[in-house]
């Protein structure tokens, strides 16, 4: 589920995107199209992801306001912009199976020079490398959610069963990340027994582990505006209602 605020971003990005496309005419040096959006995080200005990282191989400025992205390497401030580019595939019928198809004649094109044991448009080696680093990043290009992770404190808790809070409450995460995920962060930060298990509230109601950040948000989070952000989850002991 896309927020109402993403679409409208994306509307008033490939509003400048085509209107810039048609003043500067067929001769620009940057295609502009938003295919796999990239955002520069220096200066949020968003671009086609090869046509930004071609300019950063001989640049380190952002071709739209001049910015220094980065002294050594802008391509560290890079994040690709999943959600835009759903809106962007929303707006633009055909575009994703034509993006597709394109993909899949640049394989066939290149087919020659792949090794015989090559079973497909990518090699196995190539998909092991993809998915090591899929692994490394973490999630870090989705779109993200700032979240206050506070310790729910009057619940009677005594003695050695007392959690504590933790240090550096405020965390930025992916929106998919999950309940069962954020637990294993807090029994890692906190330090507790494997054995150790939390609940995690939102607005006072027990979260399930397979709830996604987004999904709380959208169907439990109840502020908005200014007190929308951070959104806050509270966690505690475990209670057996048994």
């Amino acid at each position: 589920m896309m927020c109402r605020r993403s679409v409208l971003r994306a509307c008033l990005i490939f509003h400048d995107v085509m209107k810039e496309e048609k003043a500067r005419g067929p001769s620009a040096e940057y295609c502009r199209y938003l295919i796999k959006p990239t955002t520069v995080t220096e200066c949020l200005h968003t671009f086609c992801k090869s046509c930004i990282v071609q300019h950063f191989e001989d640049s380190n400025d952002c071709p739209k306001c001049g910015i220094q992205v980065h002294e050594t390497n802008p391509l560290e401030m890079l994040r690709l912009d999943n959600t835009l580019e759903e809106v962007i595939f929303k707006l633009v019928p055909g575009l994703r199976e034509k993006e597709q198809q394109q993909e899949i004649e640049f394989w066939r094109r290149n087919k020659s020079k792949e090794s015989p044991d090559e079973d497909g448009p990518i090699s196995k080696k190539a998909r092991v490398d993809e998915d090591v680093k899929g692994d490394g990043d973490y999630h870090r290009s989705d779109p993200q959610i700032a979240i206050c992770l506070d310790c729910l404190r009057n619940n009677g808790q005594m003695g050695e069963n007392i959690v504590k809070g933790l240090m550096k409450k405020f965390i930025r995460c992916s929106r998919r990340v999950t309940v069962g995920t954020i637990k294993k962060f807090l029994s890692l930060k906190l330090k507790l027994p494997s054995s150790y298990e939390l609940d995690v509230l939102c607005n006072g109601e027990i979260m399930g582990k397979d709830h996604t950040m987004e999904f709380i948000y959208m169907t439990r989070w109840r502020l908005r505006g200014e007190n929308a952000y951070p959104m806050v989850l509270e966690y505690r002991p475990r209670i057996d209602f048994g």
